[in-house]
């Protein structure tokens, strides 16, 4: 039963999944797009590629959400896992280009599934041994942490594979034998990802254990996601603070789109070569990780230093907006100096980011009952990529220079302002949360 497992148990269970889910695809980050290079697709068609595990992520989104409120965490999440396993195989020894896209909509699939379920899990869990009023932003901003520390070292172990391969070529030549070319150095970090994806849904089936959920057909168990779905939605519409969450979400969604669409640009325009440019991006993807797992880590330290998570979330947003703003600044300039404040502006962006994020989510899940948190967190997802994807477009569309990097700028600053001088009383406690205390009522969150 999920509720014999106590606060610390739940925790370190909730970030050993985290860790186990990311790492697969911070493996991807540095080798995916040379591959599919490598198998001979060109830059538009790789575009079309990405494009179709985004729009399946976000096509995805709210109904992965409902199905997770409605039949359980661990099933969905060990779904999620094994969507990852064939996406990254078929990308991995894939050599067409129906292969590999079916290979990103099934990558589009598991992101989909993924975002809610394991975050719900350690929610449900923590509240029904502690009850409703128990800490949670301690093990978010540490689930949080590991995930950007699984992205980072997945980023590094994922361009260094690849090299270091290719400096045997003994080794090298044993890999392929046999393969048809099928099988590159390229592609060992993704077949890595698949292997680590198993070890996640034996993990999940294990380790995340939940109550049964009422005993019905899956017909009638199927028939409740819609309204699941609804209520999600209706909660942003009737909730000031769930609204602001959901807007901020997307405004950090444009800022992240900025960043991953001109920092590659700006890397290899800083370094001379489009190879050299690759290496230093990885290297500040890895760094922008880290930077996003401290901030994660600091996030109930910064909650206390602000005296109050909505607080804090105006201060880490303000971090991240004032780095972006840097990065448009020093666009149009040369020089040592200028790239030195550039990084450290980039390091900003990450560490406020990554603050802000469990403390909002501390504030969604006080906002929302065990039966739509996955939706809820879906919905928050689905925001964050939709104004990511606008945003990605406008800033695409404009010259090189500081303008594209201030329309992300802008976009974070609308988010941050959105909690300039708030403070939202907290509402009396949801009717069917698993453990109501009408104690307590009106004083959660």
């Amino acid at each position: 039963m999920t509720g014999s497992l106590d606060a610390r148990t739940a925790v370190r269970r909730y970030a050993t999944a985290c860790a186990l889910f990311w790492l697969p695809l911070g493996l991807t980050i540095a080798p995916l797009v040379l591959l599919l290079t490598e198998r001979g697709l060109s830059v538009a068609t790789i575009a079309g590629v990405v494009a179709v595990h985004s729009l399946t992520a976000a096509a995805l989104e709210l109904p992965t959400g409902g199905l997770s409120d409605v039949i359980g965490r661990r099933a969905v999440l060990a779904a999620a896992g094994a969507c990852n396993v064939l996406a990254l195989g078929l990308q991995a020894v894939g050599t067409s280009v129906w292969t590999i896209t079916v290979g990103a909509a099934l990558m589009g699939a598991g992101r989909a599934l993924s975002s809610g379920p394991a975050e719900a899990w350690y929610v449900d869990t923590v509240q029904a041994h502690s009850g409703p009023e128990a800490d949670l932003r301690a093990g978010l901003a540490r689930g949080s942490a590991t995930t950007s520390a699984a992205l980072a070292a997945g980023t590094l172990l994922g361009g260094a594979l690849p090299w270091l391969l290719g400096l045997g070529p003994d080794l090298g030549a044993r890999l392929t034998a046999g393969t048809s070319g099928t099988v590159l150095p390229l592609s060992v970090p993704l077949l890595l990802g698949a292997a680590v994806e198993v070890v996640f849904v034996g993990y999940v089936l294990v380790a995340l254990r939940e109550p049964p959920r009422p005993s019905a057909a899956l017909q009638s168990m199927l028939r409740g996601i819609p309204g699941t779905i609804a209520d999600g939605l209706r909660l942003g519409g009737r909730d000031a603070l769930v609204r602001r969450i959901l807007l901020t979400a997307g405004a950090a969604g444009g800022a992240l789109a900025a960043l991953e669409l001109l920092t590659p640009g700006r890397a290899a325009a800083l370094t001379g070569a489009p190879d050299s440019g690759a290496v230093l991006f990885a290297g500040l993807a890895c760094t922008g990780f880290a930077c996003s797992a401290a901030g994660s880590h600091f996030a109930p330290l910064a909650a206390r230093f602000a005296g109050g998570g909505e607080r804090a979330v105006l201060l880490a947003l303000g971090t991240s907006t004032t780095g972006l703003l840097i990065l448009g600044a020093t666009a149009a300039v040369a020089g040592t100096v200028s790239a030195v404040v550039a990084v450290a502006g980039y390091a900003l962006v990450y560490v406020g980011l990554g603050a802000a994020g469990p403390n909002e989510n501390d504030l969604l899940h006080r906002r929302v009952s065990d039966a739509g948190r996955a939706t809820a967190l879906s919905v928050q997802s689905l925001a964050l990529q939709l104004v990511g994807a606008l945003t990605g477009l406008l800033v695409g569309a404009l010259p090189t220079g500081p303008a594209p990097w201030l329309v992300g700028g802008a976009v974070l600053l609308a988010g941050t302002l959105l909690w300039a001088g708030r403070t939202t009383a907290p509402p009396a406690a949801p009717a069917d949360t698993a453990q109501p205390q009408p104690a307590e009522a009106g004083t959660a969150g």
